[in-house]
């Protein structure tokens, strides 16, 4: 469905985009993971062809964007992380204006788009409502109900649930599992969690590099939480350390503290196996019995930090080395319904009063 060979973009010296290769298929939800700052606004620019690649290729179910804009462009529906939204006018008539630029001609036609896109996202009892009015979350309903017109095959959601209470992004995750069973989905996020609960797939952009991708499932394994044990025992600093070392399984171990015949050490599980009873029973043989003995896990959040906060000089492909993603400072999501200043206010021309004063939640 999309396929994006050595994208590169630059900014003058600045290099946004390094060298990005990947494969969205056709179905299911692919998710765009990074800090803020990691470059997925830029890499969702120019793969919409809001921005031009300085070099390399983005093909949209077999149409260059660059080359064949229009055809690869009907096939995409957009939401920046600001939609673009004419917060005058009422739902309805927002939906309606979309369609018309998105080419849908015939008025029956907008009205069956409109009314499925509605549908789709819970705006039925808000159709008529001024968009200035609606809470945060609605409106990001708006946007996603704008980019389902035209029915696109690939729907790209840049940063959906920024800024939502809790309530509100289980919503919208809700909302996004569920175009995920008719199209193809693209979303990024700096929040692992939720790519974790949506995502069928996951690549991960970090200082430049494309640092990790795959299944969420295959992913844990990858960067597998690795357990930590602390331990104190009673023996000769050689003695402790040989009998820990023995271990099979423990690495990483170091001496933290020596207090009289006692010794304080660390160690790691390399595949999170709880090894303190073999670590207990291996100290006891040597004559080292155990008197405190702890453990915690590094977690997959802390992994991904650990990964995505590495300089780039450290930083290394965990499953496609040949692959690579961009560092960006994440330019401003452009649309092509982008949202125009805002005019300064006539004194003359007073619009009538509309009666939408409350607030939808």
């Amino acid at each position: 469905m999309i396929e994006v060979s050595h994208l590169t973009k630059r900014y003058g010296r600045h290099c946004a985009v390094d060298d990005i290769s990947f494969t969205v298929q056709d179905g299911g939800i692919y998710g765009l993971l990074g800090p803020n700052g990691a470059g997925k606004s830029t890499t969702m620019n120019v793969i919409t062809g809001y921005l031009s690649p300085t070099s390399g290729t983005v093909r949209i179910d077999g149409h260059d964007i660059v080359e064949e804009p229009q055809e690869a462009k009907a096939c995409i529906g957009y939401l920046p992380e600001q939609p673009p939204l004419y917060t005058d006018m009422t739902v309805a008539e927002y939906l309606q204006f979309v369609a018309e630029l998105k080419g849908v001609k015939r008025k029956s036609e907008r009205e069956a788009e409109i009314e499925r896109a509605m549908g789709r996202t819970g705006l039925e009892d808000v159709m008529d409502r001024l968009i200035r009015n609606l809470s945060k979350g609605y409106r990001q309903r708006v946007g996603i109900a704008a980019t389902l017109l035209g029915n696109p095959k690939v729907i790209i959601l840049d940063e959906p649930t920024v800024g939502l209470d809790p309530a509100q992004m289980i919503e919208i995750r809700s909302l996004i599992h569920d175009l995920g069973e008719t199209h193809t989905v693209i979303l990024s996020s700096h929040i692992l969690s939720e790519v974790q609960a949506v995502c069928d797939r996951v690549l991960i952009i970090a200082h430049g590099k494309l640092i990790a991708q795959g299944t969420p499932e295959e992913l844990a394994g990858k960067l597998a939480a690795h357990g930590v044990i602390s331990a104190t025992a009673v023996g000769s600093r050689d003695a402790v350390v040989a009998a820990a070392s023995a271990v099979p399984g423990l690495t990483g171990l170091k001496v933290t503290a020596e207090k009289g015949d006692e010794v304080s050490f660390t160690a790691s599980s390399e595949s999170g196996t709880d090894l303190r009873a073999a670590l207990s029973k291996a100290m006891a043989e040597a004559g080292c019995p155990v008197i405190s003995l702890s453990s915690s896990t590094i977690s997959l959040e802390d992994v991904f930090l650990q990964l995505t906060e590495a300089s780039p000089e450290e930083a290394e492909p965990v499953s496609a080395p040949e692959e690579k993603a961009g560092q960006s400072a994440d330019a401003e999501s452009n649309t092509s319904l982008a949202k125009p200043e805002q005019p300064a206010q006539d004194a003359a021309v007073e619009m009538p009063a509309r009666d939408d004063e409350k607030e939808v939640q």
